[in-house]
C-alpha cells in the first residue's frame, strides 16, 4: 500500500511544483476547554494548543476534500485564549488561512 500522500503544508513548507493554485480560504477550529489554574497556566496553552492544531489539521483536511483539492498551503494562523472565569476555563480559538491546490488537468 502506497503511503498516504501530505495532505497540509504548514507555513515554509511547500506544497509540490506540479499542483494547480486553485484560491484562498480559511477556516476556524476551537480547542478542548481546560480548568483554568493560575499556577498552570503555561502548560494550559499547551494542552489547548495542542487540541486546537488537531482540529485545525482535521478542519482543513475536511475543506480540502470538500473543495475536491489535493493539498492546502496555511500561510497564516491567528490565535486567541479565551477564559470563562465563572466556568473555570480556558481555551484557544483559531483562524486558519490556506491556499488550496488541486492536480492539475491529465496528471
Amino acid at each position: 500500500m502506497a503511503p498516504m500522500a501530505q495532505i497540509i503544508y504548514w507555513r515554509r513548507e511547500l506544497p509540490p511544483l506540479s499542483e494547480q493554485l486553485e484560491g484562498e480560504h480559511e477556516v476556524t477550529a476551537t480547542s478542548d476547554r481546560v480548568h483554568f489554574s493560575w499556577g498552570e497556566r503555561d502548560a494550559l496553552w499547551g494542552r489547548c494548543h495542542d487540541s486546537l492544531m488537531a482540529r485545525a489539521r482535521e478542519r482543513i483536511t475536511q475543506e480540502v476534500l470538500r473543495l475536491g483539492g489535493s493539498c492546502a498551503h496555511v500561510t497564516d494562523e491567528h490565535v486567541t485564549s479565551h477564559r470563562d472565569d465563572g466556568a473555570g476555563e480556558f481555551w484557544l480559538s483559531g483562524v486558519f488561512r490556506f491556499t488550496l491546490y488541486r492536480h492539475p488537468p491529465g496528471a
